[in-house]
């Protein structure tokens, strides 16, 4: 269960019950492969889609609230530069954030 769903997941209007698509993209038109790690799936990375334009995209559903993300291009941490802004993941290395309202 996600970390935003933990609290109020019982209440009918929860931040819980109003998930929102989120679309995630990465330009790396050399890389063999990306995956996008964050808070919303326990750091586990996901395989992101290569676009014909050398564009990675993935859609993931998120909850209201802040997240931390990062991409692995070919098993190497990038971040996101349209993200909202640079935060600390739990080792203190910089992660990407973004805020889902």
């Amino acid at each position: 269960m996600d970390a935003c769903c933990e609290k109020g997941a019982g209440e009918r209007h929860s931040a819980c019950h109003s998930l929102r698509p989120n679309h995630f993209y990465c330009r790396a038109p050399g890389a063999q492969s990306v995956e996008i790690a964050g808070d919303f799936n326990d750091w586990q990375p996901a395989p992101m889609s290569r676009r014909p334009d050398g564009c990675w995209y993935i859609q993931e559903m998120l909850c209201h609230g802040h997240h931390r993300y990062r991409f692995l291009v070919d098993g190497q941490p990038m971040l996101d530069p349209a993200a909202t802004g640079v935060g600390r993941g739990e080792n203190g290395e910089p992660v990407s954030l973004i805020a889902v309202s």
